[in-house]
């Protein structure tokens, strides 16, 4: 007797990072398991005729239930994080457990995990924030950390509160190649940052819009030049995270085409909004400063191009969400100055939205491009792919039937977030996600969500992508990997 499927989707069309295709999709205990023209029958099926059917995309650079730097909390929990997320088609997420000066690891992390457990309705993983190189952190918790399936972690050039000089640097990447985990780096030179706030400020100039000002993109151009130098001592992998400036761009280019193992991300605030938004008046500007800052349209126009042209791999939401108030962003009210502004602002569910309509949309991305920079090149280099990230048998059911017809005017009020507002506010993008499925499970149908807290699972990822590929590595740095001592 023929079997039948828990689920079949007919006739859409399947959209991989290389092809677009029609088929059937069935699905059965939480695994696709056929992809093909005029599958068996299922216990229920979706027509997905005239949509494209996606793999579930994944967020690999999300701030949730999170403390920052600053000491601001998040307004988004694992919960309604993974709510929103899910609603913007997004099936699995990667946030941080962020290790603040002086916290042990190995806490951080098991605290975190919990927070994840008991909220998350997607499947997720988190990433470490490393702000210490003592040697408990470096020798026990980190190296056991990855061996469980934590297999990258970010680091800041920039934050007093979080910064590591460049010999600390070293000491992470040395054990980053030694456990082959990938290295996320916030690329902003502090000092520069200082400097030229602390002439601002004493000169009266506190607005939200000079936050632009300080965060200049040579500071960003800077320090993404000086990671790459870093990374290059040891040969070692990193992803320069958040990238905004043309400068940054250039570097990043360089490097790869000497064949160094250097990855970036950008994201939709930069493809879609520029400066000038901080000079909005009454501290409306403070929304939209984050870090680094908002640039010009010919900054968009360079990033647009380096996603199409493979000098950026990703694009990540880096969903930060503080509410407009004094629990959030204006920690002083209307007096806030732009040196103490919360940075960051919310994306989750409106990413893949807006890298569709604005990508594929308008002529920028193709459909297999926007699937490879919003889903399955995060699987591939964060050690989730086949796993996540396709549509194929035998990977994880999680699937978003999209119309891409369908006009969407995002808002707070349709958003699912608890920020309270959103840096979108009034834009049209044409594509939706209408149905999403996750490990087999329909979520999302008709608005409607189907999912409760802590249905998602953990995800233990492994070896991260660039971590597997063949590089060149010095005879120098292979000395260097050799005699390191962490």
């Amino acid at each position: 007797m023929m079997s039948i499927n828990d689920l079949v989707i007919r006739g859409g069309r399947v959209v991989s990072d290389t092809d677009v295709f029609e088929a059937d999709v069935a699905v059965s205990d939480g695994r696709i398991v056929a992809v093909g023209p005029n599958l068996p029958a299922g216990k229920r099926e979706i027509d997905a005729s005239g949509q494209l059917v996606m793999p579930g995309g994944v967020d690999t650079h999300c701030h949730v239930e999170q403390l920052s730097g600053m000491g601001r909390m998040s307004a988004d929990d694992w919960y309604s994080a993974s709510v929103s997320a899910a609603f913007g088609g997004t099936t699995t997420i990667v946030p941080f457990a962020a290790q603040h000066k002086g916290a042990d690891l190995r806490q951080v992390a098991d605290d975190y995990a919990a927070l994840a457990a008991a909220k998350s309705v997607i499947d997720y993983s988190y990433h470490l924030i490393v702000t210490g190189t003592d040697s408990k952190t470096l020798e026990q918790d980190l190296p056991q950390l990855i061996k469980e399936g934590i297999t990258s972690f970010k680091i800041y050039m920039t934050y007093e509160q979080l910064k590591l000089d460049d010999y600390q640097i070293l000491d992470v990447l040395s054990v980053a190649a030694r456990e082959q985990a990938l290295v996320m780096v916030h690329a902003e030179n502090n000092d520069v940052i200082r400097w030229i706030s602390e002439k601002l400020l004493s000169s009266g100039h506190v607005a939200p819009h000079f936050h632009g000002v300080s965060h200049s993109h040579l500071a960003e151009s800077e320090a993404t030049n000086r990671a790459i130098a870093l990374s290059r001592v040891l040969d070692v992998p990193i992803l320069i995270v958040h990238v905004s400036a043309q400068d940054a761009l250039t570097t990043i280019a360089a490097a790869r085409r000497r064949g160094a193992p250097i990855y970036a991300e950008t994201c939709p605030h930069y493809l879609t909004l520029t400066g000038d938004k901080m000079e909005k008046p009454d501290m409306e500007g403070a929304k939209y400063c984050c870090s680094p800052p908002l640039r010009d349209g010919q900054a968009q126009e360079a990033l647009w191009s380096a996603l199409s042209d493979g000098v950026l791999q990703v694009v990540s939401s880096d969903h930060a969400p503080y509410t407009f108030d004094a629990k959030g962003k204006l920690p002083h009210g209307d007096k806030t100055t732009f040196a103490k502004v919360a940075n960051g602002v919310p994306g989750i569910e409106a990413r893949l939205p807006l890298l569709f309509s604005e990508g594929v949309g308008k002529g920028r991305l193709s459909l297999p491009e926007f699937v490879a920079l919003g889903i399955t090149n995060h699987a591939r280099l964060y050690g989730m792919y086949p796993r996540k990230g396709v549509i194929a048998e035998g990977s994880d059911a999680d699937i978003a039937i999209w119309n891409p017809d369908v006009e969407v005017v995002l808002s707070t009020d349709m958003l699912h977030d608890r920020v309270g507002y959103t840096p979108y506010e009034g834009m049209v993008v044409k594509g939706w996600p209408q149905t999403v499925i996750s490990a087999g499970d329909i979520i999302i149908e008709n608005g409607t969500m189907y999912a409760q807290a802590g249905r998602g699972r953990f995800i233990a990822r492994g070896t991260p992508g660039p971590c597997t590929e063949e590089c060149a590595v010095s005879e120098q740095a292979q000395f260097l990997r050799t005699i390191t001592k962490i």
